[in-house]
């Protein structure tokens, strides 16, 4: 049976990485459990070491994933967001998917803690995406055997897209699964900047890194996110003037 070690990067998850571990430990106790902090502010890291050795990294969600593959043993790397709640089903379908030798990795089926038509249209999309295009991202739990990890040489290095790029590599290394067990990610930054808005972002994101923009170009739009073209100032009949 694979060993299997999770992997949380945290920044600033104060607020819900106490019960993301507890959660971990419950659901998957004969899993190693590390978490890897980028450095918060807000007392994240003591909170986490009551529950799982914490690994100090610079921040950058790639670093952060590397750091933690280094400081774990498992035949296994499961990778999961703070922010993630996992479903306990989902430790057996990995370790039953990687009987098949032809598996290098894969990932969950994506859910949002929120309903709605964009966000429910957007996890269908993104799970459809996994199982054709083998695009697994990292709200969808990605799993991969360390000998592949290991002979990629871990996550690009990149600030953004970081995790589509390993999954596009892994894939020309084998097969990469969707499974039935959930992933379900939080909607937080959806509700923030407007749901419809951000996804039109994100898929717009997504065409620029395609198209071969450098991730700190995209890592750089990503973090003004998404922006409203401003309104053209409407010209008054009152205020018109005749051309010259």
């Amino acid at each position: 049976m694979s060993t299997v070690s999770i992997v949380v990067p945290t920044l600033n998850e104060a607020d819900r990485i106490t019960g993301c571990l507890s959660r971990l430990r419950s659901d998957f106790p004969d899993c190693e459990l590390v978490v890897v902090d980028g450095g918060s502010d807000d007392g994240t890291a003591a909170l986490a070491a009551a529950l799982a050795p914490v690994v100090p990294s610079p921040a950058g969600r790639a670093v952060q994933l590397n750091a933690g593959a280094a400081a774990t043993r498992g035949d296994v790397l499961w990778f999961v967001h703070a922010d993630t709640r996992i479903d306990a089903a989902a430790l057996g379908q990995i370790r039953a998917a990687l009987i098949d030798p032809r598996v290098v990795g894969g990932g969950l089926s994506l859910r949002f803690d929120s309903r709605g038509r964009a966000l429910d249209l957007l996890a269908r999309a993104s799970n459809a995406r996994a199982r054709r295009l083998h695009h697994v991202f990292g709200d969808q739990a990605m799993f991969v055997r360390r000998s592949g990890f290991d002979a990629l040489g871990g996550f690009p290095p990149w600030p953004l897209m970081e995790d589509l790029e390993l999954s596009r590599r892994l894939h020309r290394r084998g097969r990469l699964v969707l499974l039935p067990a959930t992933s379900t990610a939080s909607a937080r930054r959806f509700e923030e900047f407007g749901t419809w808005q951000m996804v039109a972002f994100m898929q717009y994101l997504k065409v620029l890194y395609l198209a071969g923009v450098p991730p700190e170009r995209l890592a750089d739009r990503y973090r003004r996110g998404p922006r409203l073209p401003r309104p053209r100032p409407h010209l008054e009949v009152a205020d018109a003037r005749p051309v010259p």
